[in-house]
């Protein structure tokens, strides 16, 4: 940037001076298009905001065309109208009883592999926010996380930092982790992905939205003062493909202070009870040119501002630099002249430092002065929502043909009782499948006193309202290998994943929301992947008869040019009545029916056996049954209460659903599969989930089963110290395979893994 001070006049004066617009990202069309826009130069100010508020975290220019065909569901969930969607700072569905959830997963991916803790810290911050903008208290955080190979030494320098900056900042924030992922692939080395989540509760009255309106209306700016910390930060960061070597850009990442937010969060959570907010915005990606060109633009269209006045930790920086800055917790609010003294009191109260920045205008232009002199003139809906947008090439790669004929259902798999068992143990205790105690016990779950559910289950559920039980259970899924070999399929799978980990819980999913991960928009075969995946998601939302709420978008993950897996990351909400009618999973006692629900079929390609046994990727994934999963949804919920246990089929199939459900309460099970015992155990069809009954209400399951077209298929009984498995050979003449593994096994098998190589 220039030393002198670089006004609206200046810049009109000297028309051809240069500027550093490519190092801020942009391509020589966008500057173009900015000094059309402008019918000048921009100022450095100016270059500043355009640069970040167009970058591809922010303006969604390559993904954009494929997202809009999102808004064309029905904002009707099962149970009502969708409050808030696409475009607010997050989705707000309405649950009943004059109560409504805001949820929303986003990506804190690039900052995160430059500094594993603060960069995964803020990420739980910035969404936290996102849900208190709407008006919302945050109640939950969840964490679906992808890294390299567990043995290899960078994924030992990232994932403590990762691990620890969740936790650290959650746990202080007061805010339960109730559920999440932690997933390894030789793709993500180098570009782990760290995707968060936040829930928010509030009453439907209380609902606030990100606008300016009402001239005259005063601007204020409060929490954290701004620092130099996060310039140009994820905005910059996350637009751009990674070097072998490290970054290509190594902008600052953010610091959070979470006893800051804390207080940010009780501070707004009174401003809007006092009812002095008009308007509010945080202040995330991009900083102030987002706060203040989103808020004008979605409301009168005008807005003044006072940068001299803006708090500094850091007294030199430039006008561009407080624009671009990310600092954390910071919030602007739009409020009525008569409101700015309470709101300025209610701030002090709790030691939050507010200032007025500026004003509501009807200019239709965004006006930033600093000591007097203009720095900023542009129209804010230019910045904010009318940035490029991109029709970028897709193609699907000539590789994929041969790839999906590259079929796992061809491998040399185990046949006798002695191999079965081994592949089990094998699979119980690989890095995906293993025992995750020594991530998430670095999470406070229970805090607050809400939930009802949290890891290892298979989905998150808080209680809502202490009076009626009503409550939400919350799940994120994907797998990136299936979403490689049909990324169509890839994300419906995802989706029905969620769906089902919520359904096995007892909750009745209500809509999605949607972290979309992916290499380089550049690539033809990623847009490629990136357009399927949508068209899936759309397809699949609109059978299942879910919205999508809203959800982020992050590209350029790649190292070289290397990409990682597509991982379309799908967060599923629902509803459950009263918590304590939840099922959990798990065997809990002797003497209960083992019964598993859905059809089982040969499908084994892009699933954990032939990963883990082979590194085979390749073949078709499982086949997509939608209907079923919405049937099996349905069983579900209705037999709440009549299951005395539940767990989705998915990762490792019915034996890795055996293995965890025997190891919840150390129940053992005997247990005798149908057709082949191999691919009994290790198929990864869908629309399946592993339930427990007693004797007595097996024949009411039996007739709910029948009435929702569910196959039912008792396996077996509880009881005992081991996991006892019968079934049938895959040789020329079936004999009978048994295999028995003691719980005590099975427990040291899949607590060992990760204390093993993290901890050594």
């Amino acid at each position: 940037m220039t030393s002198a001070l670089d006004t609206v006049a200046v810049a009109a004066s000297d028309p051809d001076r240069t500027q550093p617009w490519a190092e801020l990202g942009l391509k020589e069309d966008e500057y173009a298009r900015i000094r059309e826009i402008l019918g000048r130069r921009p100022t450095s100010s100016e270059l500043a905001m355009y640069s970040v508020m167009w970058s591809e975290h922010c303006s969604y220019k390559s993904s954009k065309v494929h997202l809009k065909q999102f808004g064309e569901l029905s904002q009707e969930t099962p149970v009502g109208k969708m409050l808030a969607g696409i475009g607010e700072n997050a989705g707000v569905i309405d649950i009943g009883h004059g109560y409504a959830v805001t949820f929303k997963v986003e990506s804190h991916n690039h900052p995160s592999y430059v500094e594993p803790y603060q960069g995964a810290a803020t990420g739980i911050g910035g969404i936290v926010r996102d849900i208190l903008a709407m008006g919302a208290r945050p109640v939950a955080v969840m964490d679906p996380l992808r890294f390299g190979p567990l043995d290899a030494p960078d994924t030992h320098r990232v994932l403590p930092g990762i691990v620890a900056g969740v936790g650290g900042y959650g746990n202080c924030l007061g805010l339960p982790n109730i559920g999440g992922e932690a997933v390894f692939d030789a793709s993500y080395a180098g570009n782990p992905l760290v995707n968060a989540l936040c829930v928010g509760v509030l009453r439907h009255e209380d609902l606030h939205l990100a606008k300016a309106s009402g001239v005259g209306n005063q601007v204020i700016l409060y929490g954290a003062r701004t620092g130099g910390d996060g310039i140009g930060g994820v905005s910059v960061l996350a637009s751009e493909t990674f070097s072998e070597d490290g970054p290509a850009k190594r902008p600052s990442v953010q610091v959070g202070d979470p006893f800051m937010e804390k207080l940010l969060i009780e501070c707004t959570l009174e401003l809007f009870a006092a009812g002095v907010v008009a308007g509010i915005q945080d202040l995330g990606g991009a900083g102030l040119s987002c706060a203040t060109s989103e808020l004008a633009s979605a409301g009168e269209g005008g807005m003044h501002v006072e940068l001299e006045r803006v708090p500094l930790r850091d007294s030199t920086l430039s006008p561009e630099e407080i624009l671009m800055s990310e600092s954390q917790e910071r919030m602007m609010a739009v409020v009525e002249p008569a409101d700015v003294d309470k709101f300025l009191a209610i701030c002090a109260k709790w030691d939050v430092e507010a200032t007025v920045v500026g004003e509501v205008t009807d200019s239709g232009r965004l006006h930033v002065d600093w000591h007097g002199e203009r720095v900023v003139d542009v129209p804010p809906r230019t910045v904010a929502h009318e940035g490029p947008t991109y029709q970028r090439p897709f193609a699907r790669p000539d590789s994929q043909d041969a790839l999906q004929a590259d079929r796992a259902e061809a491998l040399p798999r185990p046949a006798t009782g002695d191999e079965l068992r081994a592949t089990l143990l094998q699979l119980l205790g690989s890095p995906n499948l293993c025992d995750k105690s020594w991530i998430t016990d670095q999470y406070d779950r229970y805090v607050r006193g809400n939930t009802a559910l949290a890891q290892p289950e298979d989905a998150g559920m808080i209680r809502v309202d202490e009076e009626t039980g009503l409550g939400v259970a919350v799940s994120t899924d994907c797998n990136g290998r299936f979403a490689l070999l049909d990324p169509y399929a890839g994300a419906q799978l995802a989706l029905a994943e969620s769906y089902r980990n919520v359904s096995v819980a007892g909750a009745t999913p209500l809509a999605i929301s949607d972290c979309l991960n992916f290499g380089s928009p550049e690539e033809p075969g990623v847009m490629w992947q990136f357009a399927e995946a949508c068209r899936g998601l759309k397809d699949a939302c609109a059978e299942l008869g879910i919205p999508v709420t809203g959800g982020n978008v992050s590209l350029y993950n790649s190292t070289g040019d290397t990409a990682i897996l597509p991982t379309p990351v799908v967060a599923v909400l629902g509803v459950i009545d009263d918590v304590e009618s939840r099922t959990r999973a798990g065997f809990a006692a002797a003497d209960e029916v083992v019964v598993l629900l859905g059809e089982t079929r040969e499908e084994l390609s892009g699933g954990e056996w032939a990963h883990v046994a082979h590194g085979h990727v390749g073949g078709l994934p499982p086949r997509v049954d939608l209907a079923a999963e919405r049937s099996l949804g349905e069983l579900l919920a209705q037999a709440r209460g009549v299951v005395t246990s539940a767990h989705d089929l998915s990762d490792g199939g019915l034996a890795q659903a055996l293995a965890e459900s025997v190891l919840r309460h150390g129940v053992g099970a005997t247990v005798a599969v149908p057709g082949d015992a191999f691919v009994s155990l290790f198929s990864e069809s869908v629309a399946r989930a592993l339930v427990t009954v007693t004797v007595d209400d097996l024949p009411r399951l039996q007739e709910l089963a029948e009435r929702h077209g569910v196959p039912l298929t008792q396996l077996g009984a509880t009881g005992g110290d081991s996991l006892v498995i019968a079934g049938l050979s895959q040789t020329a003449a079936p004999e009978s395979v048994t295999f028995s593994i003691p719980v005590s096994e099975l427990r040291e098998t899949w607590t060992s893994t990760l204390p093993a190589i993290l901890d050594a």
